[in-house]
């Protein structure tokens, strides 16, 4: 095999791996410089990595403040960026409910709040019942 041009495959036309070089240990296909840089760009990620959380235990909660104070326009973009896109909430499914659900609904919390009016009043005054204060 000829340095200057890769081999191909006869068949399907793709590039064959090169051959290792003689002595190289098995699984050597790649060059050495290759793997040499990929541990590189590892360990040199790791140690950045490392730095940030230190930075961050020293001086995140210090540094947000600081952003706060001197532009807080770029921590609400760092707030916003961080919220989901979409959020569905229906905290009032009251429009959703058929008559039906309506009723045993309000039947449930009536029951529930009979003993609260009785003890207080329906206006919060004091003992009186509540049939008599719903008449006034």
């Amino acid at each position: 095999m000829s340095i200057g041009k890769p081999a191909k495959d006869p068949k399907t036309g793709r590039f064959l791996p090169r051959e290792p070089r003689v002595g190289a240990p098995i699984g050597a296909g790649a060059p050495a410089r290759t793997r040499a840089r990929k541990a590189v760009r590892s360990k040199l990620g790791e140690l950045f990595l490392d730095d940030m959380l230190s930075a961050w235990e020293s001086r995140g909660a210090a540094a947000i403040q600081a952003l706060i104070e001197k532009n807080p326009h770029d921590f609400l973009k760092a707030v916003a960026s961080l919220m989901p896109k979409d959020v569905t909430v229906n905290v009032n499914q009251i429009g959703e409910m058929t008559d039906e659900q309506l009723l045993e609904r309000i039947r449930k919390l009536d029951a529930k709040i009979k003993p609260f009016l009785a003890a207080q009043g329906a206006d919060g005054a004091g003992d009186r019942d509540r049939a008599a204060a719903e008449h006034e």
